[in-house]
Order: C-alpha cells, then sequence, then structure tokens
C-alpha cells in the first residue's frame, strides 16, 4: 500500500493525466499535425510529454534511487518528436502517453517515504521555488502538475489557434 505521500502524488499524476487526455479528445490527424506560426504541433505537444523515445521521464527518476545526488541534465523545450513518433497516430501518441504516466504512477506507488526525499541535482530548476536539489517527491510532483499542467494549457491554446478549441 502506497504511503500518504505517494498516493498523493499517484492521484496528482491520474488526474493530470486524465485532464490532458479529455483536452485531446475528438482531434483528428489532421488538426494533430499542424502547428500555429511558432507553436508546437498537438503531436509534438504530447511527444515532448512523453520524453525522450524509448526512455521516458523514468531513468530521471530512477536516476534519484540510484545513486546518491545524481546530476539530471534536462534539456528544455526538446519535443523529442522522433520520425517513429512522426508516424504514429495522434491515437497512439495519446495512448503513448498514457502507457508513460501509468508507468510514473505505478513507480511512485511502491516509494517509501525515505525513498521520496531522497534528492538529486537538477541545474535546470535551480532558479525555480524547489531549488537545484529537489528530493524525488518534488520533482514527480513538478512533472505531473506543473509540466503537465502546462502543457495542458498549451494543448488548449494550440487547439484554439487551429480553430478546433
Amino acid at each position: 500500500m502506497p504511503t500518504a505521500a505517494a498516493a498523493r502524488l499517484v492521484k496528482l499524476i491520474q488526474d493530470k493525466t486524465g485532464e490532458m487526455k479529455n483536452v485531446c479528445k475528438g482531434v483528428d490527424e489532421s488538426t494533430a499535425s499542424r502547428a500555429p506560426e511558432g507553436k508546437w504541433s498537438p503531436k509534438q505537444v504530447l511527444s515532448h510529454l512523453c520524453g525522450p523515445e524509448g526512455v521516458g521521464h523514468m531513468a530521471s527518476l530512477k536516476a534519484f534511487l540510484d545513486k546518491d545526488v545524481p546530476r539530471i541534465d534536462i534539456v528544455p523545450e526538446n519535443p523529442f518528436y522522433t520520425g517513429n513518433r512522426a508516424t504514429m497516430s495522434f491515437a497512439q501518441l495519446v495512448t503513448e502517453l498514457d502507457n508513460e504516466y501509468r508507468r510514473i504512477a505505478d513507480f511512485t506507488a511502491g516509494l517509501s517515504d525515505e525513498q521520496l526525499s531522497r534528492k538529486a541535482r537538477i541545474p535546470l530548476v535551480k532558479d525555480t521555488p524547489m531549488g537545484e536539489y529537489p528530493t524525488l517527491a518534488m520533482w514527480i510532483q513538478a512533472i505531473a502538475e506543473y509540466h503537465m499542467g502546462f502543457h495542458t494549457d498549451h494543448m488548449k491554446e494550440i487547439l484554439q489557434a487551429l480553430g478546433k478549441g
């Protein structure tokens, strides 16, 4: 049974993933592949949220447990939009997103409070309220709440700009 902290994070992951999936309902292939000027396409947004192909976000999460204070370098604004992902349908990318965040939720559910309190050095977030040395719990919350939430709003803006929102 997950700890209270892990259970809260799992619910957050599930809620935020559900919100994104709701925004994606009814988006057709033509719309999914188009991008408004200066923005990503809906497919690129989903690809970005899935993380690096074949790896996803699990590598950064597991690093907290594998090493003492590992350095995790994040490349911001990388859509991870590979040739393979470009050929996937929008529905397939939604499924990939759902699978990625289910893996994160399952991983999170099995974490102890001690594991959730482990730290990593993530230079990209040094100027945020988390600071450069967030705990695993803080990082999971940031991925689910801030990152997914930001891109859910981003997706709504893109769909509106494409006349579908």
